[in-house]
């Protein structure tokens, strides 16, 4: 809207053109469709929680981790 407005002319700052549409009740155009790119295989074995959660350590070499995302 704001750049359509530009193109005819109309100097009007960007923040007022969201403010109006907001009040409006306007959106923008979204394009493309969001990608959904991880789906949980809910029947899935899952392993344990052997730390239970709780992930601090007293000493240096006591609890590691490891990140598979």
């Amino acid at each position: 809207m704001w750049r359509q407005l530009r193109c005819q002319g109309t100097e009007v700052a960007r923040c007022t053109v969201e403010r109006l549409m907001r009040e409006l009740g306007l959106g923008g155009e979204i394009r493309g469709r969001k990608c959904k790119t991880t789906v949980p295989d809910l029947s899935a074995h899952r392993p344990l929680d052997l730390v239970e959660r709780d992930f601090t350590a007293s000493r240096p070499n006591q609890l590691w981790m490891a990140d598979l995302t």
